[in-house]
């Protein structure tokens, strides 16, 4: 999105259209081709926050992004939001209204509006994207050549099972010779993948197709994630990412002064990670029953030592959201280098692996040839 300043008059000059405002928003609206992620949030709060600290009003703020938009309905969507704020709506409320925006966001800007420092807490927003998608782009990066060499590396191995084990297998067939076992078994995997290879596909077609809705189902959320987190480093790696993105939105709650408990509760609603949000509504709990924070966390094997510790510390000295920033701080630098150890270790290990599924096969189809020979002879 690139801003134009010099149409702040034309955002100014804009009628209002309070009648169809509610119809508008009402509607189910795709922006910017697709749905209002978290990259296309960190630019509009970033922003937003630019044209708030410069002096400009945000209904003003809202017109200019509205015109700095290439398609037609982003450009409808921001116009219309800002018709509502000159019609007198709060813009936590038209917020709230939209399933675009969390809980999450909805309750930062009504505090920041409450208080007038909106521009400090659209900001903090765009920060808290910005780590988020960086968060993303490194489990990106992390992964995209292993997957690529695992993809590669599998098409290889069905490639010879598929083609080159049934033409050893006709040959053996025809001098009629007894095969070892690892022969057999090589075999028969080879027969299996050939009867219900296409089956194997279509259903990961369909599960890759309705994964977004199975993502919808508690039991499903609750089984993938308790999975991937008992994984070998991917657990590690995907706990420590969850646990930067907490302390990262307890940390810009907390720096609007919003209670220790209702920044669990909110940040809870950022987090779509079922083992830390089972754990977030128990500490809640806690908490409103008169335990601390750091006596709750420690009752739960998710959180570790350190930062219990420091919790404790900002308890003791009322330095929570200090102590919570840096901790953000620590667990994205913490993640950038599971990221990178991650992709190190992953790559071997798949050619290792895949390597000896084909030496497997080979030594398979070799073994028998032998005999052959010896035959011959």
């Amino acid at each position: 999105m690139g801003l134009k300043i010099n149409d702040l008059k034309k955002g100014k000059e804009r009628k209002e259209e309070p009648s169809s405002l509610d119809s508008i928003l009402k509607k189910e609206i795709t922006l910017f081709g697709s749905s209002f992620g978290s990259k296309k949030k960190e630019q509009f709060y970033t922003e937003l926050s630019v044209l708030l600290t410069s002096g400009i009003r945000l209904k003003d703020a809202l017109f200019l992004i509205a015109e700095s938009q290439k398609k037609k309905e982003d450009i409808e969507f921001f116009q219309k939001i800002g018709d509502r704020i000159v019609a007198g709506d709060d813009f936590s409320k038209i917020l709230k209204e939209h399933k675009h925006f969390t809980t999450y966001e909805e309750h930062s800007v009504r505090i920041g509006e409450e208080s007038g420092a909106l521009e400090r807490v659209s900001k903090s927003l765009a920060e808290f994207y910005r780590r988020k998608n960086e968060q993303r782009r490194n489990i990106v990066n992390a992964l995209t050549y292993p997957v690529i060499l695992l993809i590669t590396a599998l098409l290889a191995v069905t490639f010879m099972l598929r083609f080159v084990v049934p033409m050893f297998q006709d040959m053996f067939r025809q001098n009629d010779i007894d095969l070892p076992i690892i022969t057999q078994s090589v075999i028969g995997v080879s027969n299996w993948l050939g009867s219900y290879g296409w089956l194997i596909l279509a259903s990961l077609l369909l599960f890759i197709i309705f994964q977004k809705q199975l993502n919808k189902r508690k039991w499903y959320r609750a089984r993938k994630d308790v999975f991937l987190l008992k994984l070998p480093l991917i657990g590690s790696f995907i706990k420590t990412s969850n646990i930067a993105r907490f302390t990262q939105a307890v940390s810009l709650l907390v720096s609007t002064k919003v209670s220790i408990v209702q920044s669990i509760h909110l940040a809870k609603e950022m987090i779509d990670f079922y083992p830390l949000e089972t754990v977030l509504e128990k500490v809640e709990a806690d908490i409103q029953q008169g335990k601390s924070l750091s006596e709750s966390l420690k009752e739960h094997s998710f959180f570790d030592r350190k930062m219990i510790a420091l919790v404790r510390v900002a308890e003791e000295t009322n330095k929570t959201e200090y102590v919570f920033e840096r901790l953000s701080e620590q667990y994205n630098q913490e993640v950038l280098q599971k990221s990178k150890t991650f992709s190190t270790i992953l790559e071997p290990f798949i050619i290792l692996v895949v390597g000896i599924m084909i030496g497997v096969i080979l030594i398979a189809m070799y073994l028998p040839m032998f005999e052959i020979g010896s035959v011959l002879k």
